[in-house]
Protein backbone atom coordinates (compact mmCIF):
# COMPACT_ATOMS: atom_id res chain seq x y z
CA UNK A 1 0.00 0.00 0.00
CA UNK A 2 2.83 2.38 0.81
CA UNK A 3 4.46 1.78 -2.58
CA UNK A 4 1.16 2.48 -4.36
CA UNK A 5 0.81 5.76 -2.44
CA UNK A 6 4.31 6.84 -3.46
CA UNK A 7 3.61 6.04 -7.13
CA UNK A 8 0.31 7.91 -6.99
CA UNK A 9 1.96 10.94 -5.42
CA UNK A 10 4.59 10.91 -8.16
CA UNK A 11 1.92 10.80 -10.86
CA UNK A 12 -0.04 13.68 -9.32
CA UNK A 13 3.14 15.75 -9.08
CA UNK A 14 4.00 15.14 -12.71
CA UNK A 15 0.51 15.96 -13.93
CA UNK A 16 0.57 19.15 -11.87
CA UNK A 17 3.83 20.19 -13.54
CA UNK A 18 2.22 19.71 -16.95
CA UNK A 19 -0.82 21.76 -15.96
CA UNK A 20 1.28 24.72 -14.82
CA UNK A 21 3.42 24.58 -17.95
CA UNK A 22 0.44 25.15 -20.26
CA UNK A 23 -0.63 23.21 -23.36
CA UNK A 24 1.92 20.68 -24.57
CA UNK A 25 2.46 19.76 -28.20
CA UNK A 26 4.22 16.39 -28.10
CA UNK A 27 4.86 16.60 -31.85
CA UNK A 28 6.87 19.83 -31.69
CA UNK A 29 10.66 19.22 -31.89
CA UNK A 30 12.77 20.41 -28.98
CA UNK A 31 16.40 20.10 -27.93
CA UNK A 32 16.89 17.07 -25.70
CA UNK A 33 19.98 15.54 -24.13
CA UNK A 34 19.18 12.49 -22.00
CA UNK A 35 22.10 10.06 -21.60
CA UNK A 36 21.74 6.27 -21.55
CA UNK A 37 21.02 5.18 -17.97
CA UNK A 38 18.68 3.17 -15.77
CA UNK A 39 15.26 3.49 -17.38
CA UNK A 40 13.53 4.86 -14.27
CA UNK A 41 15.98 7.76 -14.08
CA UNK A 42 15.73 8.43 -17.81
CA UNK A 43 11.93 8.63 -17.59
CA UNK A 44 12.12 11.15 -14.76
CA UNK A 45 14.54 13.30 -16.76
CA UNK A 46 12.35 12.94 -19.85
CA UNK A 47 9.31 14.09 -17.90
CA UNK A 48 11.12 17.15 -16.54
CA UNK A 49 12.46 18.05 -19.97
CA UNK A 50 9.25 17.61 -21.98
CA UNK A 51 6.48 18.22 -19.42
CA UNK A 52 4.91 14.85 -20.20
CA UNK A 53 3.34 12.96 -17.31
CA UNK A 54 4.26 9.33 -16.79
CA UNK A 55 2.85 6.65 -14.51
CA UNK A 56 5.29 3.78 -14.24
CA UNK A 57 5.52 0.67 -12.10
CA UNK A 58 9.05 0.56 -10.69
CA UNK A 59 8.97 -3.23 -10.87
CA UNK A 60 8.48 -2.92 -14.63
CA UNK A 61 11.49 -0.65 -15.17
CA UNK A 62 13.81 -2.47 -12.76
CA UNK A 63 16.86 -3.91 -14.52
CA UNK A 64 16.08 -2.10 -17.78
CA UNK A 65 18.18 0.64 -19.38
CA UNK A 66 17.34 3.40 -21.80
CA UNK A 67 19.12 4.45 -24.96
CA UNK A 68 20.59 7.95 -25.16
CA UNK A 69 18.41 10.67 -26.66
CA UNK A 70 20.21 13.71 -28.04
CA UNK A 71 19.19 16.27 -30.62
CA UNK A 72 16.11 18.13 -31.77
CA UNK A 73 13.24 15.65 -31.48
CA UNK A 74 9.55 15.61 -30.72
CA UNK A 75 8.60 14.17 -27.34
CA UNK A 76 6.93 11.15 -28.96
CA UNK A 77 9.93 10.38 -31.19
CA UNK A 78 12.34 10.86 -28.28
CA UNK A 79 10.33 8.50 -26.07
CA UNK A 80 10.25 5.86 -28.81
CA UNK A 81 14.01 6.12 -29.22
CA UNK A 82 14.63 6.03 -25.48
CA UNK A 83 12.51 2.88 -25.05
CA UNK A 84 14.12 1.03 -27.98
CA UNK A 85 15.73 -2.14 -26.72
CA UNK A 86 13.94 -2.01 -23.34
CA UNK A 87 11.17 -4.45 -24.19
CA UNK A 88 8.60 -1.85 -23.09
CA UNK A 89 6.22 0.33 -25.06
CA UNK A 90 4.33 3.52 -24.31
CA UNK A 91 0.56 3.59 -24.00
CA UNK A 92 -0.79 7.13 -24.22
CA UNK A 93 -3.63 8.12 -21.92
CA UNK A 94 -3.69 11.52 -23.65
CA UNK A 95 -1.28 13.60 -25.73
CA UNK A 96 0.78 14.66 -22.69
CA UNK A 97 0.54 11.56 -20.47
CA UNK A 98 1.48 7.92 -20.88
CA UNK A 99 2.03 4.66 -19.05
CA UNK A 100 4.40 1.84 -19.90
CA UNK A 101 3.58 -1.77 -20.61
CA UNK A 102 5.47 -4.83 -21.76
CA UNK A 103 5.93 -4.92 -25.51
CA UNK A 104 3.30 -6.78 -27.49
CA UNK A 105 2.97 -7.58 -31.18
CA UNK A 106 0.47 -5.36 -32.97
CA UNK A 107 -1.84 -6.98 -35.52
CA UNK A 108 -0.96 -6.52 -39.17
CA UNK A 109 -3.24 -4.01 -40.97
CA UNK A 110 -5.69 -5.67 -43.34
CA UNK A 111 -4.13 -3.96 -46.37
CA UNK A 112 -0.73 -5.46 -45.58
CA UNK A 113 -2.02 -8.91 -44.72
CA UNK A 114 -2.32 -9.85 -48.38
CA UNK A 115 1.29 -9.06 -49.26
CA UNK A 116 3.08 -12.26 -50.20
CA UNK A 117 6.78 -12.75 -49.61
CA UNK A 118 9.26 -15.08 -51.18
CA UNK A 119 8.76 -18.69 -50.17
CA UNK A 120 11.54 -20.21 -48.05
CA UNK A 121 13.73 -22.96 -49.33
CA UNK A 122 12.32 -26.42 -48.66
CA UNK A 123 13.22 -27.66 -45.20
CA UNK A 124 14.40 -24.31 -43.85
CA UNK A 125 13.03 -23.30 -40.43
CA UNK A 126 11.83 -19.92 -39.25
CA UNK A 127 14.63 -19.86 -36.68
CA UNK A 128 17.13 -20.08 -39.53
CA UNK A 129 15.41 -17.17 -41.27
CA UNK A 130 15.66 -15.06 -38.12
CA UNK A 131 19.35 -15.88 -37.75
CA UNK A 132 20.01 -15.09 -41.40
CA UNK A 133 18.27 -11.70 -41.23
CA UNK A 134 20.08 -10.71 -38.03
CA UNK A 135 23.39 -11.86 -39.42
CA UNK A 136 22.94 -9.72 -42.54
CA UNK A 137 22.07 -6.71 -40.39
CA UNK A 138 24.96 -7.09 -37.94
CA UNK A 139 27.50 -7.72 -40.67
CA UNK A 140 26.94 -4.27 -42.13
CA UNK A 141 28.95 -2.64 -39.33
CA UNK A 142 32.31 -3.53 -37.82
CA UNK A 143 31.08 -2.26 -34.42
CA UNK A 144 28.42 -4.98 -34.12
CA UNK A 145 29.99 -7.64 -36.33
CA UNK A 146 29.23 -11.07 -34.82
CA UNK A 147 32.00 -12.79 -32.90
CA UNK A 148 33.45 -9.87 -30.96
CA UNK A 149 30.93 -9.70 -28.10
CA UNK A 150 28.27 -11.53 -26.09
CA UNK A 151 24.69 -10.29 -25.87
CA UNK A 152 21.28 -11.64 -24.92
CA UNK A 153 18.38 -10.24 -26.94
CA UNK A 154 14.62 -10.59 -27.15
CA UNK A 155 12.60 -9.80 -30.28
CA UNK A 156 8.89 -9.32 -30.88
CA UNK A 157 8.18 -10.17 -34.53
CA UNK A 158 4.94 -9.10 -36.23
CA UNK A 159 2.84 -11.42 -38.33
CA UNK A 160 4.32 -9.71 -41.40
CA UNK A 161 7.82 -10.79 -40.38
CA UNK A 162 9.02 -7.33 -39.28
CA UNK A 163 10.58 -6.79 -35.84
CA UNK A 164 8.27 -4.49 -33.87
CA UNK A 165 10.14 -4.36 -30.56
CA UNK A 166 13.41 -5.55 -29.11
CA UNK A 167 15.01 -5.81 -25.70
CA UNK A 168 18.71 -5.94 -24.87
CA UNK A 169 18.55 -8.23 -21.84
CA UNK A 170 22.30 -8.13 -21.16
CA UNK A 171 24.73 -5.41 -22.25
CA UNK A 172 27.62 -6.09 -24.61
CA UNK A 173 29.79 -4.09 -22.24
CA UNK A 174 29.95 -1.09 -24.56
CA UNK A 175 27.19 1.56 -24.53
CA UNK A 176 27.91 2.63 -28.11
CA UNK A 177 27.72 -0.97 -29.32
CA UNK A 178 24.51 -1.54 -27.33
CA UNK A 179 22.86 1.41 -29.07
CA UNK A 180 24.08 0.31 -32.51
CA UNK A 181 22.87 -3.24 -31.87
CA UNK A 182 19.39 -2.09 -30.88
CA UNK A 183 19.24 0.28 -33.85
CA UNK A 184 20.20 -2.53 -36.24
CA UNK A 185 17.10 -4.46 -35.12
CA UNK A 186 14.68 -1.56 -35.55
CA UNK A 187 12.08 -2.62 -38.15
CA UNK A 188 14.30 -5.51 -39.24
CA UNK A 189 12.53 -7.56 -41.92
CA UNK A 190 12.90 -11.33 -41.49
CA UNK A 191 11.55 -11.62 -45.06
CA UNK A 192 9.12 -14.35 -44.09
CA UNK A 193 5.75 -14.02 -42.34
CA UNK A 194 5.94 -15.16 -38.73
CA UNK A 195 4.05 -18.41 -38.08
CA UNK A 196 1.07 -18.10 -35.75
CA UNK A 197 2.71 -20.69 -33.49
CA UNK A 198 5.79 -18.50 -32.91
CA UNK A 199 6.31 -17.94 -29.18
CA UNK A 200 6.96 -14.27 -28.36
CA UNK A 201 9.37 -12.85 -27.52
CA UNK A 202 12.06 -14.72 -29.45
CA UNK A 203 15.23 -14.97 -27.34
CA UNK A 204 18.64 -14.86 -29.03
CA UNK A 205 22.12 -15.33 -27.60
CA UNK A 206 25.02 -13.82 -29.54
CA UNK A 207 28.34 -15.40 -28.56
CA UNK A 208 31.97 -14.28 -28.99
CA UNK A 209 34.38 -16.04 -31.30
CA UNK A 210 36.09 -17.80 -28.38
CA UNK A 211 32.91 -19.78 -27.68
CA UNK A 212 33.22 -21.70 -30.93
CA UNK A 213 29.52 -21.07 -31.62
CA UNK A 214 28.82 -17.79 -33.38
CA UNK A 215 27.43 -16.18 -36.50
CA UNK A 216 29.94 -15.52 -39.24
CA UNK A 217 30.09 -12.70 -41.76
CA UNK A 218 30.81 -14.43 -45.04
CA UNK A 219 31.81 -12.79 -48.29
CA UNK A 220 29.21 -10.66 -49.97
CA UNK A 221 27.28 -9.78 -46.81
CA UNK A 222 28.22 -6.13 -46.99
CA UNK A 223 30.50 -5.79 -43.97
CA UNK A 224 31.78 -2.25 -43.70
CA UNK A 225 34.25 -0.49 -41.48
CA UNK A 226 37.25 -2.74 -42.01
Amino acid sequence: MQIRQVCLALLIGLIASVATAGPLDAATPQELDIPAQELAGALEQFSRSTGMAVLVDRQLTRGRRSLAVKGRLSATDALSQMLSGSGLMARYARADAFTLQKATVAPVPAAAAHVEKASPLPGSSYAASIQSAIERSLCRSSLIRPGSFRALLQLWIGRDGVVQHSRLVSSTGDAQRDAALVESLRNLDIERPAPSSLSQPVTLLLLPESSGKRMECSKGKGVSGG
